[in-house]
Order: C-alpha cells, then sequence, then structure tokens
C-alpha cells in the first residue's frame, strides 16, 4: 500500500520571537550554501538570472543582499522551522554563544 503524506498546515503557526536570531543564522547559512554551490558548479555573478548563462545577481554575501532576497531566505528557514516543529521536534534557542 502506497502511503501518500498529508501537507502540513502551518498557517497559524507562530515561533517564540526567541528563535529569530536562529532564524537569520540559519537564513544565512541556506544562502551561503547555496551561492557556493552555483559558483562550484561554475555559475557567475550577472545582472540577472541565466539558467543558459550560469549567471545570478543574487552570488553575494548575504550582507549585501536587497532586503527582498534576505526576506526569501528568511520565509525559507522560518517555514523549515515551522516544520521541524509540525513534526514533533523541540528546538531550543541558541544562546549568545553558539551565535
Amino acid at each position: 500500500m502506497n502511503y501518500i503524506p498529508e501537507p502540513l498546515d502551518l498557517s497559524n503557526m507562530v515561533l517564540p520571537e526567541q528563535l529569530k536570531p536562529l532564524i537569520e543564522v540559519i537564513a544565512k547559512n541556506v544562502h551561503e550554501t547555496w551561492a557556493h554551490q552555483r559558483l562550484a558548479e561554475g555559475w557567475r555573478y550577472g545582472p540577472k538570472r541565466s539558467d543558459d548563462l550560469k549567471s545570478h545577481p543574487c552570488l553575494i554575501p548575504y550582507e549585501h543582499l536587497p532586503e527582498l532576497e534576505k526576506e526569501y531566505d528568511r520565509s525559507t528557514a522560518l517555514n523549515t522551522l515551522r516544520t521541524i516543529i509540525r513534526l514533533g521536534f523541540t528546538i531550543n534557542p541558541p544562546s549568545d554563544k553558539q551565535i
């Protein structure tokens, strides 16, 4: 018998404020990992995304991204944390030493 997973409803899930620093750390790490992978694959910085030319304007450090791009990465991190919690795992806010 095949199992078909049910989508998780994350729309009303609010995370504790203490996790905001963790969201930023995850967003930065996701971006940096993505950018390094693209650069390793031969992509380069360009004025617009082009899969044919392997160019993308976001192959820059997270700190230099436009705020809109940072918000996209934060949203990805936020939904990942929501999914982890919805699946029953516990996330402890990082201490100042861990960030």
